[in-house]
């Protein structure tokens, strides 16, 4: 074959075909028609054989079946394959596409390939009898279209066009096949014949069943209008042409269409009566109103809206815990006691059979996985999940939609999620719901209650609708980084699962298996274009990201595979693969956030190491102490609250107390004055979980001893000395690792709390529950016994002719000091 000769596209049909279900009528060969695609699953197929060629088989479904889901059994095994020509991505999430159809096919057998359809197909030849008698039965065919189509307003000139210039016997059949009004049955049979002049004596009969059909409606026409007068011959006319355009689907009145359109969707919907009551009030408005008011399109819309909302029961609930397990060991790394705590809620669901009174809340600090944990439930329950995010949010109309009065008004979250969804029981996923916020215009956390509510929300009633709907079948998943800042009430309604931060272990393997071909496969680039070792994200995520959760991990590896991208197209000569190591990571990701020599240590006296809890996850904390001559004041800064100050306070107090059981000479608390700093002093601090570390850093001040090395300690302090319970033990544990601290003082009132710890985040550090003040001052100064007791202030430690001789010494050390310099 030379250059310039083209091959057929049938030699390029391939063996194997995505197969697209078709749900109205069979789609005939040798046409080139658009196609819609809405459903999700649907457009993933398209675009999956627009990646292999363009080639896509058209298979109609059989009317026994009514499942979403689709496979080899509801689907006839004779179809036709397409060309995809274009493909335009429409504003709902569909796609529509442009195809030419080419030819049959059989369906041989199905692959598995995931959620879709593939399968080996042999094509089908059209089986042609005698050129003579076949030319005959085509004139024949011809004739009986043209007096078919003559005066017919249903055939426009273009079809007659087409029509006439189809050379081909089967192809005509099928031509008219597609434009006739047959059943879908009728038409697949006549798709599956192969002979063509079987094809064409079908075609024929539905065209004699047309003809006769027509000549009735003639009969019919003829005698209504001998029968009325003129005046009301014409009226009939109208009425009866809108009565024929509207059972074609052609009427031309747009209001007409709208509310015929209106009253057929609502007409199979189990409106309740209050529901169906105010459905029939507002059509009959809508009816006698003109299309031209202001009000038209505000009633309109809002029929729109009822009539999209899912008010049919769904169907039961079909997942097995097996694959929700796998769905959440695929999708997440570690999270053991999360996943444990989740696959506990879905299996109560599966054998209760109960939808309603499921709410969860997802705690832990930013970057830990909370909202990709609810899509995973989501997809273990294969449902449909909508997402909104309320942080910010202080108005309650976004939750409860406006009330109609108002201009642009609209539904709230619920109904437009609902709305979206298409289902009665989808999962819903409110992130960030401890930012919300609270204005003149309402208070969005009192909305939620209703909704959250499970006995209330069976009759939910948003304000834009104004009539109950049921959203009690709706799993609502919120996530939160703090349950500070969410409202009592809230609260109760939900059911708290708290995620924690990761160790650096966990942080290595979250890497390997997730982060770094997620960020190849963005950049563009494979695992031949770079190569990262286990120490190296080790070091990432030590020196670089070293916080709760993996986002600052995430972005470190984004900015090292957009240097090496930019790298590559500069200089196509760059050896590969690229291997980060220690002399290039600091080219790309420049010096290290986190040193050593920044780790928090307590080497003086009036030091000491806390372990504190925020929204963020856990950090250690640093208590500074100083005295200075005075009277016994105390000064705090560190912008520390009022529960900080306060344990300042019961420190000091303690300290004073128990001063003669501790040697310390109460004359000092006379004659000097402390200083207590916390640093980073920009960032406000409050709890009471540092009452223990500013006790011990008081003792330390005022005792002159320097606490043990690497101990770091969390607990509240009472007025006598009993040390009270903590929480966030986890994100403590995890700070103070990341700290290098190896070993930590905890209530003993948390002793729980650290059993439940995994093996990998206590590995390493020595733990020693505490009751009393009494026993953490024995841990931080093991040597305080041997301590001798202080000495009166105003007693001299020396006489005089023993300072004199010091000083004398000291001024002579200075004098040779500088000489020799």
């Amino acid at each position: 074959m030379s250059e310039q000769e083209l091959m057929p596209i049938e030699q390029l049909l391939p063996n194997n075909l995505f197969i697209l279900p078709v749900t109205g009528n069979p789609v005939f060969p040798g046409l080139f028609t658009p196609l819609m695609i809405s459903e999700t699953q649907d457009v993933d197929i398209v675009n999956q054989a627009i990646k292999h060629g363009g080639f896509l088989g058209l298979l109609l479904v059989k009317d026994d079946f009514e499942q979403d889901e689709y496979s080899k059994d509801n689907l006839y095994t004779v179809g036709t394959v397409a060309k995809i020509v274009k493909k335009i991505k429409l504003p709902d999430g569909g796609v529509s596409i442009f195809i030419s159809t080419l030819k049959r096919f059989e369906t041989k057998q199905y692959y598995p390939s995931g959620p879709y359809l593939v399968a080996e197909v042999s094509y089908l030849e059209d089986i042609e009898d005698e050129p003579e008698e076949l030319r005959a039965w085509t004139r024949l065919l011809l004739t009986e279209m043209k007096q078919l189509t003559k005066n017919n307003q249903l055939f426009s000139e273009e079809m007659r066009l087409n029509m006439v210039n189809i050379d081909h016997p089967g192809k005509l059949a099928d031509f008219i096949s597609s434009i006739l009004n047959v059943d879908r049955k009728e038409q697949q049979g006549i798709l599956e014949t192969l002979v063509v002049r079987k094809r064409i004596e079908k075609v024929l009969v539905f065209i004699k069943n047309e003809q006769n059909i027509a000549q009735v409606q003639e009969k019919i026409q003829a005698r209504v209008n001998q029968k009325i007068e003129k005046n009301q011959r014409e009226y009939f006319l109208r009425e009866e042409l809108k009565s024929i355009q509207s059972e074609l689907g052609m009427t031309t009145n747009p209001k007409v269409e709208l509310i015929n359109r209106l009253k057929a969707k609502f007409k199979g919907l189990p409106l309740p009566q209050e529901a169906q009551e105010t459905v029939d009030r507002e059509m009959a408005r809508l009816e006698a109103m003109d299309p031209s008011s202001p009000e038209y399109s505000i009633s309109r819309t809002y029929l729109e809206i009822i009539s999209d909302l899912p008010w049919k029961e769904p169907k039961s609930e079909n997942f097995s815990i097996e694959s929700a397990r796998k769905i959440l060991e695929h999708d997440h790394y570690g999270l053991k006691e999360v996943k444990d705590r989740i696959l506990e809620f879905l299996a109560v669901r599966k054998k209760k059979k109960d939808t309603k009174g499921s709410i969860i809340c997802l705690v832990g600090p930013p970057g830990v996985g909370k909202t990709s944990v609810g899509i995973s439930i989501a997809r273990a329950l294969k449902k449909q999940y909508f997402r909104f995010s309320v942080g910010g949010m202080n108005d309650e109309s976004e939750i409860k939609g406006h009330r109609r009065t108002y201009i642009g008004a609209m539904p709230g979250k619920i109904i437009q999620g609902l709305r979206i969804t298409k289902t009665k029981n989808p999962v819903f996923l409110i992130d960030e719901i401890d930012k919300m916020g609270v204005s003149y215009q309402g208070d969005p956390a009192s909305a939620l209650l209703e909704v959250l509510d499970p006995e209330q929300n069976t009759t939910f009633r948003d304000n834009y609708l104004d009539i109950p709907f049921d959203a009690s079948e709706i799993l609502f998943i919120c996530t939160a980084n703090s349950l500070e800042t969410v409202p009592r009430p809230l609260l109760d309604r939900m059911e708290i699962i708290e995620l924690s931060g990761y160790t650096s272990q966990e942080k290595l393997a979250i890497g390997k298996k997730y982060l770094v071909p997620k960020s190849l496969e963005k950049h563009g680039l494979s695992k031949t274009d770079i190569k990262y070792s286990p120490a190296m994200l080790l070091k990432i995520a030590n020196e670089y990201a070293r916080e709760a959760g993996v986002r600052n991990f995430e972005k470190a590896l984004h900015k090292i595979n957009r240097k090496v991208a930019l790298m590559i197209e500069e200089n196509p000569e760059t050896k590969l693969p690229l291997v980060i190591d220690d002399k290039n990571l600091e080219t790309f990701l420049g010096q290290p956030i986190f040193l050593e020599d920044e780790i928090l240590k307590a080497d003086k006296p009036g030091m000491a190491i806390g372990l504190a809890w925020t929204s963020m996850g856990g950090d250690t904390l640093i208590i500074e102490a100083q005295n200075i001559p005075g009277k016994g004041e105390l000064k705090l800064t560190g912008q520390l609250g009022n529960v900080m100050q306060e344990s300042v306070t019961i420190a000091y107090t303690w300290i004073k107390a128990h001063a003669q059981s501790h040697k310390i000479d109460k004359s000092w608390f006379e004659n000097n004055s402390i200083h207590l700093h916390v640093p980073e002093g920009a960032t406000p601090k409050d709890g009471p979980s540092a009452g223990v570390t500013m006790t011990v850093a008081l003792y330390s001040l005022i005792t002159g001893q320097i606490i043990q090395k690497n101990l770091a300690m969390t607990g509240e302090l009472s007025l006598m000395g009993k040390v009270m319970p903590i929480g966030g033990l986890k994100e403590k544990v995890l700070a103070a690792r990341r700290n290098k601290i190896d070993t930590i003082l905890i209530p003993q009132f948390n002793k729980r709390d650290l059993d439940k710890l995994d093996s990998n985040v206590k590995e390493g550090i020595t733990f020693h529950p505490v009751g009393t003040i009494e026993e953490v001052l024995s841990y931080a100064f093991p040597d305080d016994d041997k301590r001798v007791a202080m000495q009166p202030i105003d007693q001299p430690v020396v006489n005089a002719n023993e300072l004199a001789s010091i000083s004398a010494a000291v001024a002579k050390a200075v004098g040779e000091a500088l000489r020799e310099r």
